[in-house]
This record gives structure tokens, C-alpha cells and sequence, in this order.
């Protein structure tokens, strides 16, 4: 296993910054560490000077510079409710939060601390039913982009990023640092898991059941009903680290199992084995995932994907996963 030499010093520096007195030139020597997530720190940290912030707006990462843009916003304390939004007094909103030009957040709502809602958003949105628990929860520092719309009786956890013109429906439950691409559209009564990836235009129906670190690329359907139209629900099951590629079809009742790869433009009508690769329509076992090799020249099998991939992980996380693959093959 290769050992970044300067891992520890940036790591010991990263909790310096977690210091209100920390100096700016640690901040400064931090913003070039070559952990994004550590450049997504300084990005947030309430220390970091104007100048640094201006160099992170050319970070090659758009999770860093996404992180500086909502810090710009969170810090116009003029302008942190547009007067154009509409804003219910019963609403719950945390401090520091920013709410756009003609977004409407309902009496039904709570907003976690350093929420950034850009403009035309509608949050909180009634369900066509009525629900035991409307409370529409939005967690801590997350970044809801323009056109989005939330409807009541959802959880969201901390760190949550959409695109523009996202829609969740009711009773969607959701971990921390979720991420919902452009015009994605999640159908609601969901259960989502921690570091959940959707890509744009991507459709979940109902009832889906989605665990922690799973990658849905774009076009891909995951649906409910065995022969429509009809009143029958069956949930799709995507376990922990699986991921489905561009425009593929994942029918209901469907489990794909830990680790699996659904290759693009798949029809799944079975279950898929863990750490296996399926595709074809209908979808067909290719191989398992580990002989599927980087195409980066070094020989290292492509999966489990979380031995080389790290980008936008928690540190802590990353290094769990290095301490659960060190001395196997393929890491060297």
C-alpha cells in the first residue's frame, strides 16, 4: 500500500484549523493539501481569509469550489432571506441560512444551521395525502440549488447537494451527505443510507430501499409496480457500495447485492450476487467485479471501487477502508 508522506502532517494541520485561533498561514498552507476534503475544510472554516477563499474558486475539484461558493453566500448577512421569498412565521430555521429570490418555504419546515436554498424553490410542499408527521427536516449545511422542490413528511441529514430543478416527494428518509444530480426525481416513502450519489435524471420509485456509498448514474430507473398499471408495490433493494451504470432499468423487487455493478443500458429482473457484474436485458452474471481491471495502466482490479476512490469521503472513512484492504492484492 503506497503511503502518502504527507498525510499526517496535513491531517495534524486539519485539526489545527478547527482551532478558532488557527494563523492564516496554516489556513493558507491547508487550502493546497491534496485531500479535497481537507480544501473543502478551509472552504467553511470561519477563519479562512477573503484571498484564500479566492484561490479556492480555481480548486480543479467542483465539490471544493462548490464548497467556497456556499460560504460566499452564507456570509452576505444582508441578503440571507431575499425579500422576494416567501417564508412562513412557523417555520424552523437555523442560523445562518440562506433562502433565494422567490423560493417559498412552508410553515411545515425545518432547516438546519448554514443551509444554502437558491432561488424558486418550493420547501415543504403539502402531499396529496394527509401524513401522521409533515415535518419536512433539511439538515445541517446543506445546498439545495434552484427550481427544487421538497415536499412534507421527508428527512434529510446533514450535507445534503442537489441540482437544479430536483423533486422529492413525501415521506423520503435520507442519511448525511446525500447528493441528488439535476431534474433526478425521487418518488418518496424511500429509505436512503450515508454518501448516497444520484447523477442527473435519474427516477426512484417508491418503496426503494437504498444502504450507504451507492453510485445511481444517469437515466437509471429504479421502479415498483411487477405488471402495470396496478395498485401492487414491490421495492428495489440496492445494498451497501453497489453502483448501477447510465441508463439502466433495476425492475421491482429486485435486490442487488453489496458491491455489485450493473453495466449500462441493463434490464435487471433478479437478484444480483454480491461483488458481481451483471448486464445485457435482460441482465445477465458478466464476472465477478474484480476482474474488471483500472484502465489507468497499473493493473489494479476496478473494485471494490472504495480501495482507490476516494474523492468527497470523510478522512476517518477513507481510512477504514485502506485499513480493510491493506496487504491484499491489487492495492500495490
Amino acid at each position: 500500500m503506497t503511503h502518502n508522506p504527507n498525510s499526517t502532517d496535513q491531517h495534524s494541520l486539519f485539526r489545527q484549523a478547527s482551532d478558532p485561533d488557527t494563523s492564516v498561514q496554516v489556513l493558507a498552507r491547508l487550502a493546497g493539501a491534496e485531500d479535497e476534503v481537507i480544501r473543502a475544510a478551509v472552504a467553511f472554516n470561519a477563519a479562512t481569509p477573503k484571498p484564500v477563499l479566492d484561490a479556492l474558486l480555481a480548486d480543479p475539484s467542483e465539490y471544493v469550489r462548490d464548497c467556497v461558493t456556499k460560504r460566499i453566500l452564507q456570509t452576505v448577512s444582508a441578503l440571507r432571506v431575499h425579500p422576494t421569498a416567501i417564508v412562513s412565521n412557523e417555520a424552523r430555521i437555523g442560523e445562518n441560512v440562506v433562502i433565494g429570490a422567490y423560493t417559498i418555504v412552508r410553515g411545515n419546515v425545518s432547516i438546519g444551521d448554514g443551509t444554502v436554498i437558491e432561488s424558486h424553490c418550493e420547501i415543504g410542499h403539502p402531499a396529496h395525502t394527509a401524513l401522521d408527521e409533515p415535518l419536512l427536516h433539511i439538515g445541517r449545511n446543506s445546498f439545495i440549488r434552484s427550481h427544487s422542490i421538497f415536499y412534507e413528511g421527508s428527512t434529510f441529514g446533514d450535507n445534503l447537494v442537489t441540482g437544479h430543478r430536483v423533486t422529492v416527494r413525501e415521506k423520503t428518509k435520507a442519511g448525511r451527505n446525500m447528493q441528488i444530480g439535476t431534474l433526478s426525481d425521487i418518488q418518496g416513502h424511500c429509505e436512503i443510507g450515508d454518501f448516497v450519489r444520484l447523477h442527473s435524471n435519474v427516477h426512484i420509485g417508491q418503496h426503494a430501499r437504498i444502504k450507504d456509498y451507492v453510485w445511481i448514474f444517469p437515466y437509471v430507473v429504479l421502479t415498483n409496480d411487477p405488471h402495470p398499471p396496478s395498485n401492487v408495490m414491490l421495492s428495489v433493494t440496492l445494498e451497501n457500495y453497489v453502483a448501477v451504470a447510465t441508463m439502466s432499468v433495476v425492475l421491482p423487487g429486485v435486490t442487488v447485492k453489496e458491491g455489485a455493478l450493473v453495466g449500462a443500458h441493463s434490464a435487471v429482473a433478479r437478484d444480483v450476487e454480491p461483488d458481481t457484474v451483471v448486464a445485457g436485458s435482460p441482465a445477465k452474471y458478466i464476472c465477478d467485479t474484480s476482474n474488471i481491471l483500472l484502465k489507468d495502466g497499473s493493473g489494479r482490479s476496478a473494485y471494490p471501487w472504495r480501495r482507490h476512490f476516494h474523492r468527497g469521503y470523510l478522512p476517518d472513512t477513507v481510512a477504514k477502508w485502506m485499513a480493510e484492504f491493506a496487504g491484499r492484492p491489487g492495492l500495490n
